[in-house]
């Protein structure tokens, strides 16, 4: 059934939930409908995962079954349902400055070459809840001195397939302890502390985060044009997100990575993935750090 804003109805939430684990037919529909829609390679032996996910959000959308809540998910004609599926299944773990040798490599080697340009765009390509946008804001305006005075020198465009992390990120508040390990300055200068019921929280200075654009966006579909106001950014990163997809997907995603990076420019994968096996022009520089040749 569908529902007047063309939304389809939930099954009757008086039946009683199923329990156990999800059935192999609807392991292997969900196995092929995420990796169709997001790339996302969910191998066997992955069931316990799906069964922990997808029985919470069932519950919560108040579906019967297993079955039920994915025929509900792909018949939503809003499209909705479908990214619920996907959020539940997609892993948003980060943190701020998370691999640190990315973040100095951009302080001591990139940023500088940058420092006579009028407009410095990076983008964040798999930003999860958003430390890390926030962490490459940080470490921008350390170096040019971003929003505190009004400025819009630079830019952080940052991208996620996750609508509901996407909402945390532009919320931009995180528990206190969340920022043991980054720079002793970074608190004063960049954080509002909580008070009252909010003791104990964090919020990113609203000046500072106005530098950071929140898009949703699917790293496997075709990129939209102008994502860089420039034409193309002198650093991308994409992070801990293709050691979910298999080679094939990899290849799709790199290949727009690499149109989307200026001659010079640099890409940051995770310390964990690699581009051995995958066809691109990037140079290696050091651990998952690529440059595209001038």
């Amino acid at each position: 059934m569908v529902g007047p804003t063309g939304m389809a109805r939930m099954p009757d939430s008086r039946a009683v939930p199923e329990t156990g684990a999800v059935p192999p037919r609807v392991f292997d529909k969900v196995r092929k409908l995420v990796y169709d829609k997001a790339g996302i390679d969910l191998r066997p032996g992955k069931e316990a995962l799906v069964t922990a996910r997808l029985s919470k959000r069932m519950h919560e959308n108040g579906c019967p079954t297993y079955e039920a809540y994915v025929d509900w998910a792909t018949r939503d004609s809003t499209g909705e349902g479908l990214l619920d599926l996907i959020d539940a299944l997609a892993t948003n773990f980060t943190s701020f400055l998370r691999e640190p040798a990315h973040f100095e490599f951009m302080r001591r080697t990139v940023l500088p070459a940058l420092g006579s340009r009028t407009r410095v765009e990076v983008w964040c390509a798999a930003a999860a809840t958003g430390e890390e946008a926030y962490s490459i804001a940080f470490t921008l305006q350390d170096a040019f001195g971003i929003g505190l005075n009004g400025g819009t020198r630079c830019r952080v465009l940052a991208t996620d397939i996750s609508t509901r992390a996407l909402n945390c990120a532009r919320a931009g508040v995180y528990p206190a302890e969340r920022f043991k390990g980054v720079p002793r300055d970074w608190p004063a200068k960049y954080l509002q502390k909580g008070s009252g019921d909010a003791k104990g929280l964090n919020r990113v200075r609203p000046e500072v985060a106005s530098v950071v654009e929140f898009r949703r966006l699917n790293l496997i579909e075709p990129l939209p044009p102008g994502l860089a106001h420039g034409g193309a950014f002198p650093l991308i990163w994409c992070r801990n997100v293709m050691i979910y997809f298999d080679t094939l997907v990899q290849q799709r995603v790199v290949a727009g990575l690499e149109r989307c990076l200026e001659p010079g420019g640099y890409l940051s994968t995770g310390h964990s993935e690699s581009l051995n096996g995958i066809r691109h022009g990037l140079e290696y520089v050091q651990p998952a750090i690529y440059r595209r040749p001038l």
